[in-house]
């Protein structure tokens, strides 16, 4: 197809069709496509800390989301690590996490995830990180990942975590927050649902096979809403997702479907793509992916979106142009080899 075609509606119409199903139609090749036989995808790491509990009740709680991301890393075949649930010995569960962090590559393609759960405070500075032995403030915890180059998520499920979200985000990183200010710091309910959202297929909003992040932070959020509606009291925890880099946040209810249909700010690019990129536990076909194919298909997904951003800005024209250059680079990923 060359440019000249490009200005007949009929195949205008076809290319945005395609411009729709782009990102989630393309995260696993066409059954008829080519079988690859690749390497083991690059290892993904999730570090789960489990902070004080301060009340048997809630440690049986946090307890059992632990568990679901250990049953989830289980499936997925990836490393974790589970900090504050055995004895410490004679390190504290704080030098236990930075060790922890420190051992780990900092630059690749392979994910490293690190999920809090339990309970968090905010004294108008600085919020922590509840754990046995000394607290995780913030900002030590951003200086720890500052290093860190690799796709970054961190998900803190406490009460009181919004700073972190200032804090750490970043280029490359998805940061997921169960408050929106420090000064929610009543018990958050979020953490169980994403726990549980994290390895549930009914929590693939998109149909493609895959849980992402994005997808179980809508669906916990979701559910989180519901509660507090059936329970008939008022909402003390309302999550934040950031991927930008723009440390802001996007609440949930911001999304129809995947896709964030509303703005902080003008010029703001919107939170979700990248965190719509970061899935645990793979599908088959997905797992036979090159890393490097992989790796280019998420380039060309996030130029994607980037596009439909710029859409009002750009002639139809130069839309369609690039529009037709990002789709035959997704299908040239695809492309039956010749036999």
């Amino acid at each position: 197809m060359g440019p000249a075609a490009l200005e007949r509606p009929a195949v205008r119409y076809w290319l945005a069709g395609l411009l729709l199903l782009a990102v989630p139609g393309l995260a696993a090749p066409p059954p008829n496509g080519p079988v690859v036989l690749a390497p083991a995808m690059e290892n993904t790491t999730v570090i789960v800390v489990v902070g004080a509990a301060g009340e048997a009740e809630f440690g049986t709680a946090f307890a059992a989301a632990a568990d679901l991301w250990e049953k989830a890393c289980e499936r997925a075949g990836a490393k974790h690590v589970t900090i504050g649930r055995a004895d410490a010995g004679k390190s504290s569960d704080f030098d236990l996490l930075r060790q922890a962090i420190e051992a780990e590559p900092k630059e690749g393609t392979g994910e490293l995830w690190l999920v809090f759960i339990g309970h968090g405070t905010f004294d108008g500075r600085d919020a922590k990180f509840n754990l046995r032995g000394p607290d995780l403030p913030a900002s030590d915890l951003a200086q720890w990942l500052q290093p860190v180059h690799r796709p970054l998520a961190v998900i803190d499920t406490s009460s009181a975590s919004a700073p972190f979200l200032n804090k750490l985000s970043g280029p490359q990183r998805v940061v997921i927050t169960a408050t929106r200010s420090g000064f929610e710091q009543n018990y958050a309910r979020f953490g169980q649902f994403l726990a549980e959202a994290i390895g549930d297929p009914q929590a693939d909003l998109d149909k493609d096979g895959e849980t992402s992040l994005l997808e179980a932070y809508l669906s916990a959020s979701a559910r989180l809403a519901e509660f507090y509606k059936t329970e008939g009291r008022l909402a003390t925890e309302h999550p934040l997702i950031d991927d930008n880099g723009d440390g802001l946040g996007t609440p949930p209810d911001w999304f129809r479907g995947v896709r964030a249909v509303k703005k902080a700010k003008d010029g703001a690019t919107p939170d979700g793509p990248l965190a719509q990129q970061f899935v645990l536990i793979h599908s088959p076909a997905e797992q036979k992916l090159p890393p490097a194919v992989r790796a280019q298909r998420d380039e060309l997904e996030l130029a994607l979106a980037k596009l439909r951003e710029l859409k009002p800005k750009l002639s139809e024209d130069e839309y369609y142009r690039r529009l037709e250059l990002l789709l035959m680079g997704l299908a040239k990923l695809y492309e039956q080899p010749a036999s």
